[in-house]
């Protein structure tokens, strides 16, 4: 049976669905990040074992193992040994130290990956949005922002999360990191961003990548908009392609995690809104509010 080195020092995050773990350790003098995946067992959701879902259990394994990210322009995946055995799997790659770069420049580089992706194997992400709402909705939607004072908003995006899926999906489907946040964009050499975490890799709407690294971006939207169109190639697609895709991937994901972070807490002892200050709803609540623009945007729309 598997187990972590004594000495492994864990770190937060990177828990997704089929993650045990993931440690700082040191190979000699070179430190390094270990991620370990565990193979889908008999009671797990089917989504693990479709290689078309976000939620596919190997899919960072393949990417690095199979070196399709040799040839792409903006985003680089840094060195990694691929370890298989009958449980599951074991990578282990370079440790990428924080470069601070700005959201402009990360922007800008999400716009030359999204083209430079030549390579469409089986084993890449094909329909996230789609995914990760369906996931939402066999949980009951958003019941929980149903009793906050962005009912009736929440309720018709709810509504209408077909028709806006439909319409971001006819959009030019593009190569996408999948979960494009500046935890998992951390590096940089030369005019690329050296970018970790490759579980979610896949290929959709134009401007995803954009939406969902808005969230949590230090710039405003408009001049990451601007940034990503600087880096796109103009042949791929045109300005409004990419603000709808980058609209509805925004002010969904912000509605899902909002729900999330509300549901955990709802709960206890207490009204609901006093609770909007706990520390794991608060960072999501003002996130939200940082897309009123974009709300509007699409329920004007």
């Amino acid at each position: 049976m598997w187990e972590p080195e004594p000495h492994w020092h864990p770190l937060t995050g990177g828990t997704g669905t089929s993650t045990v773990g993931v440690w700082r350790a040191a190979l000699g003098e070179q430190p390094v990040v270990i991620k370990r995946l565990a193979r889908p067992a008999r009671h797990d959701p089917a989504e693990f074992s479709d290689p078309e879902h976000f939620a596919y259990w190997r899919r960072e394994a393949d990417v690095l193992s199979t070196g399709i990210l040799g040839g792409t322009s903006g985003l680089r995946a840094v060195p990694a040994a691929v370890e298989e055995d009958p449980d599951g799997i074991t990578i282990t790659r370079e440790w990428v130290e924080d470069a601070a770069s700005s959201g402009l420049f990360v922007a800008m580089a999400l716009g030359r990956f999204a083209g430079s992706l030549t390579a469409r194997p089986r084993f890449l992400a094909r329909h996230q949005l789609r995914d990760r709402l369906a996931r939402v909705e066999r949980r009951g939607g958003w019941p929980t922002l149903a009793r906050t004072a962005i009912a009736d908003v929440a309720d018709h995006l709810w509504e209408r999360r077909t028709a806006f899926l439909e319409r971001v999906e006819s959009l030019p489907r593009v190569a996408q990191h999948g979960d494009a946040t500046p935890v998992n964009l951390p590096g940089r050499v030369a005019d690329e961003v050296v970018a970790i975490d490759w579980a979610t890799l896949g290929v959709g709407p134009v401007g995803s990548d954009l939406g969902q690294y808005a969230l949590a971006a230090r710039e405003e939207f408009d001049p990451l908009l601007d940034a990503y169109l600087m880096g796109l190639d103009p042949e791929v697609a045109e300005y409004d392609e990419v603000l709808l895709g980058a609209r509805v991937t925004a002010v969904y994901t912000a509605l899902n995690r909002a729900e999330w972070a509300l549901e955990r807490v709802s709960g206890g002892e207490g009204a609901l809104a006093a609770k909007f200050r706990h520390p794991a709803v608060a960072p999501h609540l003002r996130t939200l509010q940082r897309q009123y623009p974009l709300i509007e945007a699409l329920v004007e729309g």
